[in-house]
């Protein structure tokens, strides 16, 4: 059908939409029906609470695996009430908790063993977190980037920015602009990791299509041929979710 990417989020306790609470079985299951699309968490919810860290790692290697290694590895904080209240989550130190997590993560699907690890929200002794992961050092890293001070935090890690279609045309390029400004530097380097500097969008190759498109579809984002992320014949996009 020409997708080269499929995306399952996680989400909890919704009435409404996005009943999608088990991400890693969906993912499992498409792996075994496809050979080529690559698979992305987008994303796992990784504060403690929702999904222990050794855990999570666990699975996205053996996902990794399953897929011969069309693997993506999103995450991020949540933003729910419904969720946050449900597990028992301070909003105020989610974001604090995600890194802390996600540092841990990492270590884990590259240290053999596990050397452990003693941070402000996770604890755990050295132990052999098992499978490794089909692609080494690890799966591209990626996160939810639904509020402006996430990009700069996102390229200074090296990770994909996972953007929405919740920002206006001229700040959407503003996000796509400063992401990059940090990629193009020195900053954001990590060494012993792999790194993932994208900010993806939605882009058509039909500037007729997209100049006529209306008001309540995508909103554009025209690019040019000296920035990263598209070409003079292309146009970056924001899609509404």
């Amino acid at each position: 059908m020409g997708f080269d990417h499929v995306w399952e989020v996680e989400h909890h306790f919704p009435e409404e939409y996005s009943h999608s609470s088990a991400p890693e079985v969906f993912l499992a299951a498409a792996s075994q029906r496809t050979s080529r699309i690559r698979l992305g968490h987008g994303i796992v919810l990784l504060p403690g609470a929702h999904n222990h860290t050794a855990r999570v790692v666990e699975r996205i290697n053996t996902l990794d695996l399953l897929s011969d290694g069309r693997v993506d590895f999103g995450t991020g904080e949540s933003s729910s009430n419904a969720e946050l209240d449900g597990f028992g989550i301070d909003r105020d130190t989610k974001r604090d908790q995600w890194l802390d997590h996600i540092e841990a993560a990492t270590r884990m699907m590259v240290e053999e063993p596990f050397a452990g690890w003693d941070g402000p929200w996770l604890q755990m002794p050295p132990r052999n977190v098992v499978p490794k992961p089909f692609q080494r050092p690890h799966p591209p890293l990626w996160v939810a980037c639904t509020q402006r001070e996430t990009i700069p935090l996102a390229a200074s890690k090296g990770i994909g920015a996972l953007s929405f279609g919740f920002v206006e045309p001229g700040e959407a390029e503003e996000w796509v602009g400063e992401y990059y400004d940090i990629i193009r530097s020195d900053a954001w380097y990590r060494p012993g990791s792999r790194s993932m500097p994208t900010l993806p969008a939605l882009c058509r190759s039909c500037a007729t299509r997209t100049r006529t498109r209306p008001s309540t579809g995508a909103s554009t984002v025209p690019t040019s041929s000296d920035t990263p992320w598209g070409t003079s014949t292309d146009s970056a996009t924001t899609s509404p979710e």
